[in-house]
């Protein structure tokens, strides 16, 4: 038989025969593409809303972001055009911060960055300068640009990179006054508080290191100005005392006056029978962190007197856990012997753990003596007439041993009786008793 014949049906086969590359098998699919716009979000420190436009030929796609602060809500998930509302926190960190999100469909990924910019800053929110005017120098951060503005035409400023200076002209009257300066960008602003000492200052010897921040010669009217809150309580509100603190006048007298440029805290018997007297609080809801605070003040006579020149918390929240710091207290019954205290979670007088230090100060009673504190972080110390009377450190036990980090209030008061004030009895006839204070001064570090 002819070979030809014997091989031809076989060669017809192969042929005809089918292969993957004549059309007939399954077609891969094109891959999935995606396109965002934007491609990158840049937002303030404030935060915002953002809205990226998703095109895709997938059939579904959803979008992750990669950090807490980026908030994302997707609309048209199942189509291939649709929508990605991102919300961006505010930064209430210190630095700039970086984000992505990612939009996936199928095996695609689409990845957008997202910045944000630190918030504006301000190394101080409030700054002092003397009577006589001087600059201060204040750092500012922003990742944007920035203006400085200001409230009173006594106050200018000048931009130098990230320096504001804030320069005050002279204050030749016998008054504080205090001002704005507004560091503003296009979102964001801070608000820079200028107080500037009256002309009494240059009376006024800071000591080294130091400069006035605030101060009250009682000078100026014959009432207590606004920086100053009365306590209004009954008698046996704290200590068992047997005074009614009021605001201004009870019973036709003044519990506190201006006098010859003094404050006179009274404390008298009323027609109704009842004892009345004044407690004052200095910048209650401010008060001050750490300095170097001085007080001249002439304590008076009788058994039942209890005066005071204290410090308590601005955030007070639970005695003694939040502290409280005795500049000066004497009683009356044990006179010109004065006292210093702390008060605090680990030291205090009911257990009989208190800080405290008591020294004998001639003349107390009667006549005037200086009394302060020098308050750091690290130390507190009191004095009287520059003589040291307790001296305690920061032993880094924690807030139960030292509470005193916190903004601290001035407290001047004058009680009647109580459980120390009134330990060996009281003596009406030494009523009226008047407690004085020739000046209040509060100085900080530069």
């Amino acid at each position: 038989m002819n070979l030809l014949a014997i091989l031809w049906p076989l060669l017809s086969l192969t042929a005809c025969g089918g292969s993957d590359d004549d059309g007939g098998g399954t077609t891969p699919p094109a891959p999935i593409t995606i396109s965002v716009s934007p491609e990158s979000i840049s937002s303030p420190a404030t935060g915002g809303s953002y809205t990226v436009n998703v095109t895709t030929t997938g059939v579904e796609w959803g979008a992750y972001p990669d950090a807490e602060w980026i908030k994302t809500t997707v609309t048209g998930s199942n189509t291939s055009k649709g929508s990605i509302l991102v919300t961006i926190s505010a930064n209430a960190g210190t630095i700039q911060r970086t984000g992505t999100i990612t939009i996936q469909s199928g095996m695609a990924r689409k990845t957008i960055s997202v910045l944000q910019d630190a918030p504006l800053q301000v190394s101080k929110t409030q700054v002092y300068t003397s009577s006589k005017g001087e600059t201060i120098d204040i750092e500012v951060t922003s990742t944007s640009d920035w203006i400085a503005t200001t409230s009173d035409s006594w106050i200018t400023t000048a931009k130098n990179g990230s320096t504001l200076s804030i320069t005050t002209s002279a204050n030749d009257v016998p008054k504080e006054r205090s001002g704005k300066v507004m560091v503003k960008t296009a979102v964001e602003s801070k608000e820079i508080t200028v107080n500037q000492a009256s002309a009494e200052d240059r009376e006024i010897n800071a000591p080294d290191g130091y400069r006035l921040v605030w101060h009250d010669e009682f000078s100026e009217g014959t009432t207590l100005n606004s920086d100053w809150t009365h306590e209004v309580q009954n008698a046996g509100w704290v200590n068992h005392e047997l005074q009614n603190y009021r605001n201004g006048t009870a019973d036709g007298k003044r519990v506190t006056e201006l006098i010859d440029g003094r404050l006179h805290i009274n404390c008298f018997k009323g027609s109704d029978g009842k004892i009345y007297s004044g407690r004052v609080y200095a910048k209650v809801k401010q008060g001050w962190t750490y300095g170097y605070i001085e007080a001249s003040i002439k304590l008076p006579k009788g058994k039942g007197t209890w005066p005071a020149f204290w410090m308590m918390p601005v955030n007070f929240r639970s005695w003694p856990a939040d502290g409280e710091i005795d500049i000066m207290e004497e009683v009356g019954y044990h006179p010109d012997y004065v006292s210093s205290s702390l008060h605090a979670n680990a030291h205090v007088h009911s257990n009989g753990t208190q800080v405290t230090h008591e020294m004998y100060c001639r003349g107390a009673e009667g006549e005037f003596h200086k009394y302060a504190i020098e308050w750091t972080h690290e130390n507190i110390t009191t004095y009287v007439d520059g003589k040291l009377q307790l001296s305690y450190n920061n032993r880094g036990l924690g807030r139960d041993d030292w509470p005193y980090d916190d903004p601290f209030y001035v407290i001047f008061n004058l009680a009647w009786g109580g459980d120390w004030g009134g330990a060996q009895g009281v003596d009406e006839s030494a009523l009226p008793a008047t407690m004085e204070v020739d000046y209040i001064r509060v100085f900080q570090k530069k």
